[in-house]
């Protein structure tokens, strides 16, 4: 297979065949003479310097490589050249029918819209009680969107008064002025950040694109096109070598969903917006229990759900209001998830990015804030791999308001789960361990590589907590001495996910390197087994930092190593 690179006329990734849904067949164009640029999908980086990885990885990287789309440039458009650069800066208009939230902030001198979500107000959460969680649980949070390289300069005037502002992550290096109520900051690149007033209540989040560099065109065949406008799509089923380009000025309502596709996309710098996809209720109960039954009694859509799947990519585009995982994937391979945020997350189990049993993937340059784990790669029986495999998430941020931030498991119905990298990752709130592998079923976890992970705690963390009934109401502590844990390595037989199955796993040849704790104090971390034969060992610690200062043993680390571990070590 040949490398596809920018051409002037049409290649063959971007002939598509005439897409259709349902008895409508239409593209979704508000505006046909609009130009819309894209940023390239992944070029090939910088590969692990781990001996693991072998040249397994590397056909990974080349494969990926090859796949990468460079869409035809729009019609009676000249391809971009060298003197040709792009704006340095480009705010994204919200369309008609939505609305603008109160916020006033420019972003070097230019009227920055800001949009409007809900997220979840603490951490409190249950097994699906046979209806959504309530309204009274969740808070208003606020998100812009922009293109620019940085550094860019943002002057916020908040509508209410505030005594600190913080602005995350904290290894960008911001440190924002006030004067005349005006706080004054600069954003040195693109990425995802978080602008937050006296805690983490009522966030302003900032998402800087990086300048988009290619087009997709509305008249080519395959493409889903929505231009700038609010479009409902329902389900949207994806057929092989098709492309869904949601537009910086489009919100789209719906889920978009593939099942044994080929060569499809999701592109484009607007929203995706969820929010209208609701649970289905199977059946009356007259009395509902913990959950654990409860939970079959529905029916509940991923917005991005692809099943045994090859040649996918997802870019640029905006998650709002997931109803449950954002982007879930089962038996996939050759996949890149790049530039992505996922914001809005507050109903239950509003997950991240999922990989289930999938092959050679990476996620990159994401921001993660979300109402379950967040960043995962998990194993389930009944895709066409028995093994997750040949993963790495990179250069993500991550915002966990429940669940875990970087985790492998629970569920880890694989043979194996290997060769699986958390790379230079930033997370900058936690409810419980920032890193973790939860191995409840019967998969071999070996062969991961936890490296350059920055975690940020709060002065005051609220202890999460499960809600019992409906009227129970969950109560704050302003006095919370609570830590979520940093590290958290086990093997246990779960009541419910382990499904009854007595088959235990092993969790072994794990590396974390260069792990950086900011906080007062230092947080706990554990390791634990389930026996003998399913021991938690050979983890290795090269580099665990509290603020700046090295931690030169286990204890100090406040490593808590439980039963059946062994040949665990710090340097």
């Amino acid at each position: 297979m040949n490398c596809i690179g920018p051409k002037t006329g049409p290649s063959p990734l971007t002939q598509f065949r005439e897409a259709g849904f349902g008895d409508s067949r239409r593209r979704f164009n508000h505006d046909t003479n609009r130009q819309s640029e894209e940023q390239c999908h992944p070029a090939l980086g910088e590969l692990l310097n781990e001996g693991w990885f072998g040249k397994t990885a590397m056909t990974f990287w080349l494969s990926i490589a090859c796949f990468s789309l460079y869409a035809q440039p729009a019609p009676e458009s000249a391809p971009p050249t060298a003197s040709q650069s792009a704006p340095p800066l480009r705010t994204y208009q919200l369309p008609p029918g939505e609305v603008a939230a109160p916020i006033s902030i420019t972003a070097d001198g230019l009227p920055l819209p800001v949009s409007q979500c809900y997220v979840s107000a603490y951490p409190y959460n249950r097994r699906w009680p046979g209806h959504q969680r309530t309204t009274d649980q969740r808070e208003v949070a606020y998100f812009a969107r922009l293109a620019g390289n940085g550094p860019i300069t943002f002057r916020y005037t908040p509508a209410r008064a505030f005594s600190v502002c913080t602005v995350r992550p904290r290894s960008a290096k911001v440190t924002p002025t006030v004067k005349n109520g005006i706080i004054t900051f600069t954003l040195p690149h693109a990425g995802g950040y978080s602008v937050e007033l006296d805690g983490l209540h009522n966030a302003l989040h900032l998402f800087v694109d990086p300048p988009m560099n290619y087009s997709v065109s509305p008249q080519a065949k395959g493409v889903y096109y929505f231009g700038p406008g609010v479009h409902r799509i329902g389900i949207l089923h994806l057929k092989d070598d098709e492309t869904v380009y949601i537009d910086e000025g489009a919100v789209v309502y719906g889920c978009i969903h593939g099942d044994k596709v080929q060569r499809v996309r999701i592109l484009g710098r607007g929203i995706l917006d969820n929010s209208e996809n609701v649970e289905e209720i199977l059946r009356n109960v007259e009395k509902l229990g913990d959950g654990t039954v409860d939970v079959g009694n529905s029916r509940r859509e991923h917005t991005i759900h692809l099943i045994n799947s090859s040649d996918v990519e997802i870019e640029g585009i905006t998650i709002r209001d997931s109803l449950l995982y954002n982007i879930a994937c089962f038996g996939c391979s050759n996949l890149t998830v790049k530039n992505c945020k996922t914001i809005g997350c507050w109903r239950y189990n509003s997950d991240g990015i999922d990989l289930h049993n999938c092959r050679k993937a990476r996620v990159a340059g994401c921001f993660v804030r979300t109402y379950d784990d967040s960043l995962c790669a998990k194993g389930h029986p009944g895709y066409r791999y028995d093994t997750c495999e040949d993963i790495v998430f990179e250069n993500c941020v991550v915002w966990n308001d429940w669940g875990k931030a970087l985790e492998i498991g629970a569920e880890t119905s694989a043979e194996h789960l290997r060769r699986i990298v958390f790379r230079d990752c930033d997370v900058i709130h936690a409810t419980h361990p920032a890193i973790d592998i939860m191995n409840v079923d019967y998969g071999r976890v070996h062969d991961v590589l936890f490296e350059n992970i920055r975690i940020e705690y709060d002065a005051v963390s609220q202890r999460p907590a499960l809600q019992k009934n409906d009227e129970t109401p969950f109560v704050v502590d302003p006095n919370s001495t609570y830590m979520p844990e940093a590290v958290c390595f086990n093997i246990q037989k779960h009541p419910e996910y382990s499904g009854g199955l007595d088959r235990r796993g092993y969790v072994y040849d794990i590396k974390l390197r260069n792990i950086r704790i900011y906080a007062d104090r230092m947080p706990p971390s554990s390791l634990y087994g389930y026996d003998e034969d399913h021991a938690v060992f050979d983890i290795t610690v090269d580099g665990f930092f509290l603020n700046d200062r090295r931690i030169p043993n286990l204890e100090e680390a406040r490593f808590k190593l439980g039963k059946h571990t062994r040949n665990v070590t710090i340097r």
